[in-house]
């Protein structure tokens, strides 16, 4: 039990830390990840006006019915590829990739990888 309060708490540090770097120094729309262990999403906010300019997710409908589970490397690429093509048609092709204090491994990694291949140009890894 203590083991997992420090893991988490070194997560949450990490959040804070990945995301005030992110809203501070990138003029970017920020690409926001939400990872559970059955889901993932992620959202892409201009934090100068505060508005979602496009989101994509595994809780919506279409992708459950074409999909059985939405918690694996899969449905995280599938997702990164939806949230590309609704953002470069809302205008959108640079963001700064917000991972929410996630290691860039496994889903998030797939998910970042789908959109960049999907024409949505995030950066490098230390390139935000």
């Amino acid at each position: 039990m203590r083991k997992q309060l420090r893991l988490n708490k070194q997560r949450q540090t990490r959040k804070y830390r990945v995301s005030n770097a992110v809203k501070k120094v990138s003029s970017r729309p920020r690409m926001c990840v939400f990872r559970s262990s059955r889901h993932i999403s992620v959202q892409i906010v201009d934090d100068s006006v505060g508005k979602t300019i496009a989101s994509a997710s595994t809780y919506e409908k279409d992708f459950r019915a074409a999909h059985k589970n939405g918690g694996n490397v899969e449905a995280a690429a599938i997702v990164g590829k939806i949230a590309a093509e609704r953002a470069l048609a809302a205008g959108v092709t640079a963001v700064a990739f917000d991972r929410k204090g996630h290691q860039y491994h496994g889903r998030v990694q797939a998910l970042a990888d789908a959109a960049r291949d999907a024409g949505l140009d995030i950066g490098g890894k230390g390139d935000e």
